[in-house]
């Protein structure tokens, strides 16, 4: 007796069924990273507008902007830090600096390990990707690297701090604006207590290096940190790719930085040209490195020239490293594009450096993070250009600052309308949480197996 074959579509594959469940897991992370974004950001929200962090209080709005700039390690206030909140009110900022800094993915993982409670395995592939790791790494390992590395850092920068301004403000005053500054400088969020930020230490070279010290470390990466940590005294080839490009990428945006700013501005009254040539060369290295998502000021950055603020977009926009406490497009990112242009231009038929061999799923991804980043960019100059009566450039300035949430202001975060406030917190909101995620959150996929013929499209 012949069989009927089972008609097509009835029975699922193992396999098959195994994809479907990756697929559904991969859908719901950026939703679960989102909302444990939204859960911090609501009740900090609400926290500041009660009487004892605010002196004079704040409205909904603002109180909304301040936390998504502190969650976010943006560094745009639409109120002076130092003035407007009490010293509750700064502490909790210093707290939501450094939950936005670390994530709430590895803040949350160290809570649950304080309390005994074992993480479930999706919460552990969270976690592991928030940080960039593969499956292989022991997480509660990782964890407790990147806290202790992380409060020795500041703790250090903290005792550094405290040299210059104990003596300057007292035991009270002095040890909280070094601790503050210490964690706001290493998590790249750019809040200072100072209402002219750095400028009255434009010269001070235990300030400004300190400072600058420590978010060039927070800007690189736990995952750098943690395979120099692990893998980096056995030499330079035994680290990983992605931390061969921080550590050689790092130095030489520094620098490009360091040298167009002093190159620009050194005859500019106004930013640079007043000081000594020390001071200048100082200066012209801290809003280089501070440009990539620091968001520190030791000059008028309002006065800089037309020049300059394109060289200081240009470095805000590449940004920090993957997975550190900064933003902006990634300078992985910026590289793996770049890679991949000039082997375009050579005719190869691969991207290598270092004698490895790029994948080009990371290519496409990092071309898809340039050009939703662009789109999303291009929207919100649209919007403030509506909504805002501001000049084109501080329009185009101040997007990209918050985007890349480096807290650089050329002017005019301190007189949005309220739409404008919305505007830029949902672009903040974007710029930490990253834009593939919130493409990823907003798309939904569509797997096939059909493969369509190729054929060639003009290009260029």
């Amino acid at each position: 007796m012949k069989l009927k074959r089972p008609r097509q579509g009835l029975f699922i594959s193992y396999s098959q069924l195994k994809g479907k469940k990756h697929r559904k897991k991969h859908s719901n992370e950026p939703r679960i990273i989102f909302m444990s974004f939204v859960a911090v950001l609501f009740p900090a929200a609400l926290l500041l507008m009660l009487p004892v962090f605010s002196k004079t209080g704040l409205s909904l709005l603002d109180a909304l902007f301040t936390a998504t700039s502190a969650i976010s390690v943006t560094g745009l206030g639409v109120v002076d830090t130092g003035t407007h909140f009490t010293r509750a009110g700064q502490s909790l900022l210093l707290i939501l600096m450094q939950i936005g800094g670390l994530g709430q993915m590895t803040l949350s993982a160290v809570l649950l390990y304080l309390f005994g409670v074992r993480l479930s395995l999706q919460q552990q592939a969270l976690a592991k990707e928030a940080l960039g790791q593969n499956n292989d790494i022991n997480l509660r390992s990782l964890v407790k690297k990147i806290i202790i590395f992380a409060l020795v850092a500041e703790c250090i920068g903290w005792g550094l701090l405290a040299f210059r301004w104990v003596p300057e403000k007292g035991w009270s005053d002095g040890l909280f604006y070094a601790l503050f500054h210490a964690v706001s400088a290493f998590n790249n969020a750019g809040f200072s207590l100072f209402s002219n930020s750095l400028t009255s230490y434009v010269g001070d070279p235990l300030v400004i290096m300190t400072l600058s010290i420590l978010f060039i470390l927070g800007g690189l990466g736990f995952t750098v940190i943690g395979d120099v940590w692990s893998n980096g005294w056995k030499g330079w080839a035994r680290l990983h790719l992605h931390s061969k490009i921080m550590l050689t990428a790092t130095p030489v945006l520094l620098a490009f930085g360091t040298v167009m700013f002093w190159l620009l501005e050194h005859n500019n009254t106004a930013t640079l040209g007043s000081l000594s040539p020390a001071s200048q060369w100082l200066a012209a290295f801290f809003q280089s490195a501070s440009a990539r998502t620091a968001g520190f000021n030791s000059v008028n950055i309002g006065q800089f020239t037309h020049s300059a603020m394109l060289i200081m977009i240009f470095l805000m926009l590449i940004g920090a490293g993957a997975t550190s406490t900064g933003g902006g497009i990634k300078v992985s990112t910026f590289m793996v594009a770049l890679l991949a242009t000039w082997s375009f231009l050579r005719q190869r038929s691969s991207v290598v450096l270092f004698k490895r061999s790029i994948s080009w799923p990371t290519v496409t991804k990092a071309l898809a993070i340039i050009i939703v980043s662009g789109v999303i960019l291009m929207m919100s100059m649209f919007l403030l250009l509506i909504t805002e009566k501001a000049t084109f450039e501080q329009v185009v300035f101040e997007t990209i600052s918050a985007f890349a949430t480096v807290g650089l202001s050329s002017g005019l975060t301190a007189h949005l309308s309220e739409p404008g406030k919305m505007i830029l917190i949902v672009v903040m909101i974007v710029g930490r949480i990253g834009p593939l995620t919130l493409a990823y959150m907003l798309a939904r996929a569509e797997p096939t197996l059909l493969k369509y013929p190729e054929e060639n499209v003009l290009t260029g």
